[in-house]
């Protein structure tokens, strides 16, 4: 029995593809406050994933409360004050416990990383970052557009190695 061509009108483009598996992967998170995702893909090839939780092995703030929650601080705010880890830095840790080389990539995540993680980026070598919701952070933006790293919103506009200009 031969199989059937899949219907190319159906099929996600690219970028809708790996968003869409950013997503899935933000349902892992532990946070509170906000549920993130993000792959690292390379030459069409999924290389790592992340979540935004509390280090292995660490109690998750779903089971002992935010501390940030508790003190009021607004969102991409005091980043030091909480436990977890961004889904974009556990991204680049897992590529580094594996030994798989992200430079050239492309970041996915389902928020505008902030500045830590922007400049993470930068120093991994990542080229693109295609995200879907806001994040309220200007020094990212003036970080990965210095670094000439290519910013797009799904959806949106693309502006090049200028920083983003959605919200």
């Amino acid at each position: 029995m031969a199989l059937a061509k899949a219907d190319s009108g159906n099929r996600p483009p690219w970028d809708t593809y790996f968003m869409d598996i950013a997503r899935v992967v933000a349902r892992r998170s532990t946070c509170l406050r906000r549920q993130v995702g993000a792959i690292v893909v390379k030459e069409r090839r999924v290389l790592t994933t992340g979540y935004n939780g509390a280090p292995a092995g660490l109690k998750h703030c779903l089971e002992i409360g935010c501390e940030r929650e508790r003190l009021g601080v607004p969102s991409g705010e005091r980043h030091e004050l909480c436990r977890g880890l961004h889904a974009e830095q556990n991204a680049i840790i897992q590529a580094a416990v594996h030994g798989v080389s992200i430079r050239g990539g492309i970041l996915y995540s389902t928020a505008y990383p902030c500045s830590l993680c922007a400049k993470m980026l930068v120093n991994a070598g990542i080229q693109r970052v295609v995200y879907s919701g806001s994040y309220p952070d200007k020094l990212a933006r003036a970080i990965l557009s210095e670094a000439g790293v290519t910013v797009e919103r799904l959806g949106g506009d693309s502006v090049g190695a200028k920083g983003d200009s959605a919200s």
